[in-house]
């Protein structure tokens, strides 16, 4: 495998934000409403951005100071002048209107007018939410660090929620913001984003109900199998326990595995090799155990 290293001191600033912004991602998008002091509003979304704490809930997110000529944003002044800010979520049928309010626009110039969004009046704070958006969060500013005086610095923008306004479209039977309603996106690299949607979102459950025993526990025939990726012998190792010899005896009376071992009864290494596929095929089904059984079998033909 060849690596290429790079040292960000020995490269320009815009060199280094490129292998940053296109490895660390996707990237969740605040997308920032805020006023200055005479109460003009201004609307952007950025990239640097996630939520931080629950209780109290804060989010964090950076305007960073511009590469190209180290001025500041106008998301930033208005933050400084008034410690305020509603963070909107945007979703897939926001992607263009979002991406053309990050126009370069003149001071005073307003956003929402620009992207065609609508202004909502915020419960708490005088920056106005965006409408259309399927979460809002209304935000006092708590802190603002600076990270650098040059360009390509960020500042860290410290906000806690005031408010929440969820979209109930969004919600499934529980109550809970449901992935595939909400339709997220997010920033890769350059002008590549991703949706939230479909294939994109997967389940994996969390191993707090149970403590693994961990891919170094797996037999090493497992373990050092080309078949079985990184991925797959995690699976097998957040299991707790290994199925008991009895376990896989039995198991051979599956009609598949009964079918797999009687076709190939006469050729023993073919046996083990379709043994080994038909456990990768269950550990995609995400049949862990039964995945086991076969993946044990195959070692004992």
């Amino acid at each position: 495998m060849a690596i290429k290293t790079i040292n960000p001191k020995e490269v320009k600033t815009a060199v280094f934000h490129s292998i940053l912004l296109g490895s660390v991602a996707p990237r969740p998008i605040a997308f920032a409403s805020t006023t200055d002091r005479e109460g003009n509003v201004n609307l952007s979304p950025f990239s640097f951005f996630n939520v931080f704490s629950a209780h109290p809930p804060v989010l964090v997110f950076s305007p960073a100071r511009r590469v190209r000529d180290n001025t500041s944003k106008h998301t930033l002044d208005n933050i400084l002048a008034t410690k305020e800010v509603v963070i909107n979520i945007a979703d897939y049928s926001l992607a263009e209107q979002m991406s053309l309010a990050s126009t370069e626009y003149e001071q005073g110039v307003n956003e929402f007018v620009k992207a065609g969004l609508t202004a909502e009046a915020s419960t708490l704070v005088k920056p106005p939410r965006v409408q259309e958006a399927p979460v809002a969060f209304e935000c006092q500013v708590n802190d603002i660090i600076s990270l650098g005086e040059t360009g390509g610095a960020g500042n860290l923008v410290v906000c806690e929620v005031l408010l929440a306004h969820v979209n109930e479209h969004i919600l499934d039977a529980s109550g809970k913001i449901d992935p595939y309603k909400l339709d997220a996106v997010a920033r890769m690299g350059g002008d590549y984003y991703i949706r939230a949607s479909g294939e994109a979102i997967f389940e994996l459950e969390k191993p707090v109900k149970n403590k693994g025993i961990g891919i170094d526990a797996l037999p090493a025939f497992i373990r050092n199998c080309d078949l079985l990726s990184g991925n797959e012998l995690a699976r097998l190792g957040n299991s707790e326990t290994i199925p008991t010899p009895e376990e896989v005896e039995a198991f051979k009376q599956e009609p598949l595995v009964a079918y797999t071992l009687n076709k190939y009864k006469h050729d023993a290494a073919h046996l083990r090799q379709e043994l080994k596929w038909l456990g990768k095929k269950l550990l995609a089904d995400k049949q862990v155990q039964a995945a086991w059984k076969v993946l044990l079998l195959s070692d004992i033909i």
